[in-house]
Formats: C-alpha cells, structure tokens, sequence
C-alpha cells in the first residue's frame, strides 16, 4: 500500500487555492514555520500542535559495534538525537481505518 506523495509545493497549491492569500506569502509563511520548528528542535524544545501531533528530539544511545547497511563494515555510532513525531489524538482517530473511510473512533477516555 505505497500512498502517492504529498510535498510541500502540494500543500502551498491546496492552500492557495482554497484561499486569496498571494503564493508567495503562503511559501514565505511556510517557510518561516519550517524554519522555526527546524530552530526549536535544534534547541531540544518540544513543538505541540494541539489535535495533530507533537515534535520532539529523542535521544538515541550510541553502540560501539553497530553495521552499515549498505556496505556491511563494521563501525561505532555516539550517542545521538533524532527527530520525532508522534500523532495527536485527532489525527490517530483520523486515520485509523486502513482504507480511511470508517468512521472516527474515540482512543482511550473521553
């Protein structure tokens, strides 16, 4: 099941025409979040977007005997952060159906 992708010059196209807001304000709008959440997560803060999800930099211990896929050697990896995200309970209702289309269903308490 490989979903066709959807990129940024799709998202600033939706968002053009579903409003009068000029294309290039959007890109530089876009721009800036990006940049922002870039710089937020640089500094390990935490971005929360209520309803979709939240950003976080986890931390990922380093090993000593860790492999290259690609070529097979043998090599250390140090201790690293890596960029996460994990979905909000809107966007887990959202797209809990495989095929996307059964209705929304509550996750946990109300």
């Amino acid at each position: 099941m490989t979903a066709k992708k959807y990129t940024k010059a799709d998202i600033l196209d939706a968002i053009y025409n579903k409003t009068d807001i000029e294309y290039n304000d959007i890109k530089r709008i876009m721009d800036f979040f990006i940049k922002e959440v870039k710089s937020a997560l640089v500094e390990r803060k935490t971005i929360e977007l209520r309803g979709f999800g939240t950003f976080e930099v986890r931390v990922r211990k380093g090993r000593q005997r860790a492999r290259n896929p690609r070529t097979g050697e043998i090599v250390s990896v140090e201790t690293h952060g890596v960029a996460a995200f994990r979905p909000g309970r809107d966007l887990k209702q959202a797209v809990w159906a495989p095929d996307g289309k059964a209705p929304v269903k509550t996750i946990g308490k109300k």
